[in-house]
């Protein structure tokens, strides 16, 4: 069965294989290089902003101004991308039911979960500056916290996101 010639077929097609391989990876090297031939130059650069930032971030209006301003009904549907993991009737899901949440103390819902930075704070409430805290950077407010969520970035979202919580018994 397993003859020379079978044998020197297989042998030649693991060589061939082989070499297609060896090939595919030095042509891969060659073409998405990322540098090592000495001191490379900036091309161009990509203007993101950043300095305009610091200006932006100092005219913006306080959360106190923009949370007196907030729309309930469009933190509605801010509420959308919080469903995933939170709900409103009273029951938990991955994440604790958002009932009552404003002005509740932290790490307060009986049964859930809650990691040790979050019981850490449990003498605290959730006001709607710690709230909006929170929900800037979940990670930053309350590091090694379970909520994988990023954050909203836009403090009017935030706010009426918080306001609409608010009216949630």
């Amino acid at each position: 069965m397993f003859d020379t010639m079978t044998m020197t077929k297989v042998l030649g097609a693991a060589c061939g294989s082989l070499l297609v391989f060896l090939l595919g990876g030095w042509a891969a090297d060659a073409l998405y290089s990322t540098g090592g031939h000495g001191e490379a130059e900036q091309a161009y650069t990509i203007d993101t902003g950043a300095a305009e930032t610091s200006e932006t971030v100092a005219d913006a209006p306080s959360f106190e101004v923009v949370y007196a301003s907030a729309d309930a009904a469009a933190g509605e549907k801010v509420f959308a991308k919080c469903k995933a993991c939170h709900k409103v009737d009273g029951s938990d899901g991955v994440g604790p039911h958002l009932n009552g949440v404003v002005d509740r103390a932290k790490a307060s819902v009986a049964g859930f979960g809650f990691s040790d930075v979050l019981h850490g704070m449990s003498a605290e409430a959730w006001t709607p500056e710690n709230l909006d805290a929170f929900l800037h950077n979940p990670k930053g407010y309350a590091p090694g916290t379970k909520m994988s969520f990023g954050g909203l970035p836009k403090p009017t979202d935030r706010a009426n996101l918080i306001a609409w919580l608010a009216t949630q018994p």
